[in-house]
């Protein structure tokens, strides 16, 4: 009774302040704050609504995990976008639409715990904020992932004018997005964890290997012997931070040899290289769509024509080069389509809705020669509901199971990632089951991580905690009789150290105790190993070999190095080894 007598008091006073204070409309003049929640990606979203009489007036965050790069402009975009329309009821941010959708559901929360009826305002034409129509750099680097940025950082120390022109709101690309792990032999992690044997020659041929010998043997050279200089101007100069006591083996590889930075995602790759630019003062320009490259009447590459804030034509003549580090098309259905008709509307993508292979159909235009164009990956580990890979199901790198319906391993879980998804896709309905227990979360450490998304996971019923093998079978209709075999055969051979079935190079672990984790899952479209050709100073060259002069490109949308099959930890060492040397090159001109 107390607690109805309270509510009751401060509905009965909040009319009278209404009814005392009231404009025209009977609603208060008077300022008043009131609190919203809304579900965003990382979890809730609470904000504060200062309103003054029917209009918002302020909106401030008061708790939120969202990844920092790609809230950056919901939080002060969107923001200013509801003020000046007064409304809740507005789009959201294309590249954020999670974060943005938790926001505007937080503050529309906020709207109707307050029970004012917001003010109509006028439609006033959209204002674009200018810049000047020409610009004039030394070099324009267009994308803004971890080649980007690289390329950009190394050409601005050189001496160079440099500026990043970025299609999406946000920085970061898929570099950003990613678990951001990366491959290095000989890193200081190993030595730290008394692992030995690794070598440059070894990840050679692992890479060589997991591409189907099909990647360019002195581009790959170059990747091997620069690995662990560009993982230590990362951490050296770039600052970002790399856990000091846990490495990944991803599938293929001979060893453990992934670096993993703090909080187990591209976020503290992304913010440390965009902190770097900044403070070098690398002009930095979002929402910035390159359309076209500029050639003089000789071929050269003099510029880039793009749209701002789709609106404004804006060109950027480059004095000395530009950099294409635009990603793959792992987003561009119709494109993928156009090369291997395999990865149509059936797969979903664990890539930002920004790669679309941009920089690969300008760069063509411009006389570019493309090769491997058809080699498409798919992540085998992703969610079903959303194609958004799975870095909470990083345990399998330290000896989670991968089990079909019929609950029965079908593969070896260190394979290639193109090898794994086959294997799934040829099994009753065309996905599997991540199964692992405490002991190794223990030594992953996803869960921690990667909170947010073990939450999602339970709440879609993709993933299921169970103190029982018989539990965990039950909820997901595994054979649970099968399931019992398969785990026993699991503990016999993680005992022996002998894998009689799949020969796990990493060595099975022990899952003879709960609790444990079954997690749902799917193969969906990660990486497309095609695209330009480029030489080992990352000049664009032509159908006949030729170096296109003032064009260089670096990343996803070259195709000389993968080959057929990228080995997980190679795109982040691919993007900064040779983004760097884009810069360095293009520095030097």
């Amino acid at each position: 009774m107390k607690k109805k007598f309270g509510k009751v008091a401060i509905a009965l006073a909040t009319l009278l302040v209404i009814a005392g204070c009231g404009n025209s409309n009977g609603q208060s003049n008077e300022s008043k704050t009131v609190e919203g929640t809304g579900a965003g990606k990382h979890g809730d979203i609470k904000v504060a609504v200062t309103f003054a009489g029917e209009k918002i007036k302020d909106i401030k965050i008061k708790d939120q995990k969202e990844n920092e790069v790609l809230s950056e402009p919901v939080y002060k975009e969107l923001k200013n976008t509801i003020l000046s329309q007064n409304s809740a009821d507005v789009d959201v941010i294309s590249g954020s639409t999670a974060t943005s959708e938790g926001y505007l559901a937080a503050v529309k929360d906020a709207i109707e715990k307050s029970g004012i009826t917001l003010a109509a305002v006028k439609a006033s034409a959209k204002k674009t904020d200018k810049i000047a129509d020409k610009q004039e750099y030394d070099v324009v680097v267009v994308g803004s992932g971890g080649a980007g940025f690289s390329a950009a950082i190394e050409a601005q120390e050189a001496g160079k004018k440099v500026v990043i022109i970025e299609k999406m709101p946000t920085v970061g690309g898929n570099t950003l997005i990613s678990g951001g792990e990366m491959n290095a032999p000989g890193n200081w992690v190993q030595k730290k964890l008394g692992i030995k044997g690794d070598s440059v020659e070894s990840y050679y041929e692992d890479t060589m290997k997991g591409g189907d010998n099909l990647g360019d043997p002195k581009m790959v050279r170059i990747l091997a012997e620069n690995a662990l200089n560009s993982a230590e101007w990362l951490k050296d100069e770039v600052k970002v931070d790399f856990l000091d006591d846990q490495l990944f083996q991803f599938g293929g590889h001979s060893y453990k040899r992934a670096l993993i930075p703090v909080g187990h995602t591209g976020q503290e790759v992304i913010s440390k290289l965009k902190k770097k630019a900044e403070s070098l003062k690398v002009d930095i320009l979002v929402d910035t769509k390159a359309d076209e490259l500029i050639q003089d009447d000789k071929g050269k590459v003099t510029g880039v024509k793009a749209t701002y804030k789709e609106e404004q034509p804006v060109e950027f003549h480059a004095k000395d080069a530009v950099v294409l580090t635009t990603g793959g098309f792992g987003s561009n259905v119709e494109m993928r389509k156009e090369y291997n008709p395999e990865y149509d509307e059936r797969y979903m993508s664990t890539d930002t809705e920004g790669t679309t292979g941009d920089g690969i159909v300008m760069a063509e235009k411009a006389g570019a020669a493309l090769t491997n164009m058809e080699s498409i990956q798919t992540y085998p580990v992703a969610n079903p509901k959303t194609g958004v890979i799975s870095l909470l199901a990083d345990t399998r790198f330290d000896g989670a199971i991968l089990i079909n319906q019929e609950g029965q391993r079908f593969v070896e879980e260190l394979e290639r990632r193109d090898v794994i998804s086959k294997a799934i896709l040829a099994q009753t309905g065309g996905y599997t089951y991540q199964l692992w227990n405490d002991d190794i979360d223990a030594i992953s450490k996803t869960k921690e991580a990667h909170e947010d998304e073990y939450n999602e996971l339970i709440k879609d019923k993709l993933l299921v905690k169970a103190d029982t093998l018989e539990e965990a079978a039950d909820f997901f209709d595994i054979n649970v009789a099968n399931l019992k075999k398969t785990i026993e055969k699991v503990n016999a051979y993680a005992k022996s150290g002998d894998d009689k079935d799949f020969h796990h190079r990493g060595g099975l672990v022990s899952l003879e105790k709960g609790p444990y984790y079954i997690e749902k899952a799917i193969p969906s479209v990660h990486h497309t190993m095609g695209g330009l050709v480029i030489n080992e100073n990352t000049e664009v060259l032509d159908a006949k070999g030729n170096p296109i002069k003032g064009l260089y490109a670096a990343g996803e949308l070259t195709g000389v190095i993968q080959g057929s099959n990228r080995l997980g930890g190679n795109a982040i060492t691919d993007i900064i080894t040779f983004g760097r040397i884009a810069g360095k090159t293009t520095g030097e001109l």
